[in-house]
């Protein structure tokens, strides 16, 4: 413990280094802002982040909560020091401040990734990163969009930008802000791996762009563990279960055995190695249709009115118990109901989050037309009872209007 101790202190001073000698540095400038402060301290702790990952001491998932951390205190700081630092002592300050708030950053980013705890699911469905309500956190998102109106060459506000939206399900907007990243950094593995996971989530599968985008981000970082894991997401999808194999164990080296990524991504890796080894070892291990449900969405008379032609359907499979995010998303227009559907693990977005995961799902099918992939105010729902995963006959009848915004 000793030793870490010290490792750790010598990378925070180096850190100090390079943030506080230029603040004393720029006590007679006029143009520093406390807006440019804070983007630099959370920038570094991002570097320190991406560090750990490249280098196996953080899991994928903790990286991912870790970020949304950073990321959701920056916006909470954007835009509350607008006015220049006009004086020597104030910058001073901010520089003693910044030499304590560092190390306390650290060692709270530290605590919060290493607590087995942090990996729990939020327990309230409006919960957003950094204890924020839906609506604090919206119209932080919409502030920094204003602010990158007036800044567009700003490719981490970009990034920021479509992260967030990605926390709020607008997939659609978190695309084209990672697209003005991408035009701006092309040569960034973990954004052309966001970017993918954003388009990709927008249209309802990896093919295409997405899939381009993935050996993009890979051939500038072969080891990059979000690009990896949907490039073997993309191989399972074709079939190609050594390529799927080939790509998750180059993660599975990269994350903590005992951590529950490392667990779903060896039960990945199973189901594809038996899948590869042909029909009579797949028949020995899982029973067809495990990994799907297949049923019927049906829209209720009483709001037949309500729905158009062009309006999109999600039709979508999430666990009975833990987190929320569907497990598989199918897409459909108000002018196919009734809709037969099938939902299976071909359409898991992550091969850490399946049907073939979890022992039991609720089938929800919901009417939107904004198209976004959170729920609206006037968006119309249903949802089964939980049913088994492999079950078929499921029926789902949409006869709910909501009422109030997602999170209420």
């Amino acid at each position: 413990m000793s030793v870490f101790l010290v490792i750790g202190a010598l990378l925070i001073a180096g850190a100090l280094l390079f943030i506080v000698p230029p603040l004393l540095r720029r006590g007679s400038r006029p143009g520093v802002t406390r807006d440019a402060v804070n983007a630099a301290v959370y920038r570094d702790q991002l570097r320190e982040l991406e560090s750990d990952l490249r280098a196996g001491t953080l899991a994928a998932d903790q990286y991912e909560k870790a970020r949304s951390e950073i990321e959701a205190r920056l916006l909470a700081d954007i835009g509350r020091g607008d006015a220049p630092a006009g004086s020597a002592r104030g910058t001073r300050a901010a520089a003693v401040a910044l030499g304590l708030a560092v190390p306390i950053c650290a060692l709270a980013v530290y605590v919060a990734v290493g607590n087995p705890r942090a990996l729990a699911p939020q327990a309230a469905q409006g919960d957003t990163p950094h204890g924020l309500s839906a609506q604090q956190f919206e119209a932080l998102v919409s502030r920094l969009a204003a602010r990158l109106k007036d800044n567009p060459e700003d490719a981490e506000g970009w990034m920021m930008l479509g992260r967030s939206y990605a926390i709020l399900g607008r997939f659609p907007d978190a695309a084209r802000a990672y697209s003005n990243a991408a035009a701006r950094k092309p040569r960034d593995a973990q954004l052309l791996a966001d970017y993918a996971d954003a388009l990709a989530m927008a249209q309802g599968h990896l093919q295409g762009e997405p899939e381009k985008m993935i050996a993009h981000a890979l051939a500038i970082d072969p080891m990059n563990a979000k690009a990896l894991l949907l490039a073997g997401t993309v191989a399972f999808n074709r079939s190609d279960y050594a390529g799927a194999v080939r790509h998750w164990e180059r993660v599975l080296d990269a994350v903590p055995g005992e951590s529950e990524m490392a667990q779903r991504l060896r039960a990945s890796i199973a189901q594809a190695r038996t899948l590869g080894a042909g029909p009579q070892a797949a028949i020995s291990g899982k029973k067809p249709g495990r990994g799907q449900v297949r049923g019927v969405v049906k829209l209720a008379p009483g709001l037949a009115a309500k729905v158009a032609p062009e309006d999109t359907v999600f039709i979508f499979a999430r666990a009975e118990k833990g987190p929320r995010m569907p497990l598989a998303v199918l897409r459909r227009q108000g002018r196919d109901l009734p809709a037969e559907f099938t939902l299976d693990d071909s359409m898991a977005m992550s091969p850490a989050a399946k049907l073939s995961n979890h022992p039991r799902v609720v089938i929800g099918a919901r009417v939107s037309k904004s198209a976004n992939a959170t729920a609206q105010a006037g968006d119309l729902q249903g949802l089964s009872a939980p049913v088994r995963v492999g079950a078929e006959g499921v029926n789902v009848v949409i006869d709910t209007e909501l009422r109030e915004p997602a999170g209420k």
